[in-house]
């Protein structure tokens, strides 16, 4: 069982920066791949990036590679990401997620959620 808790969204302007933080408890954090997905008003829950369990490998959709990046701290049990040159189509809540694949961009492949975190970014 992993509770996960995300922080770090607010209200910033375009092409300004956030840093996202989901903190983990619980059993096994470094043997979960780790997820960020972002839902929009009316949208279905979108991959946005992953790491695997050693964070040795990262994945991204098209819309963020370059300007987001996902790290993962093991010893604090943390997952992180950092948002640059933001874009009002950024705008969403920001869900972290855990999954024991190796990887994962659809939201039913994980098994554990955090409460999400609210990014919205002005224009």
């Amino acid at each position: 069982q992993v509770q996960l808790v995300s922080s770090g969204g607010g209200l910033v302007q375009a092409g300004e920066s956030l840093r996202l933080s989901c903190a983990a408890s619980g059993r096994a954090f470094s043997s979960y791949t780790m997820g960020w997905f972002r839902q929009a008003p009316g949208k279905e829950r979108e991959f946005v990036a992953a790491i695997s369990w050693s964070g040795g490998s990262t994945y991204y959709v098209d819309s963020v590679k370059g300007r987001f990046t996902i790290s993962r701290d093991n010893g604090k049990n943390t997952v992180y990401l950092q948002m640059n040159s933001l874009k009002p189509e950024d705008t969403a809540v920001y869900y972290c997620g855990a999954t024991t694949n190796k990887y994962g961009s659809r939201w039913f492949q994980y098994d554990y959620w955090g409460q999400g975190t609210q990014v919205t970014v002005s224009s």
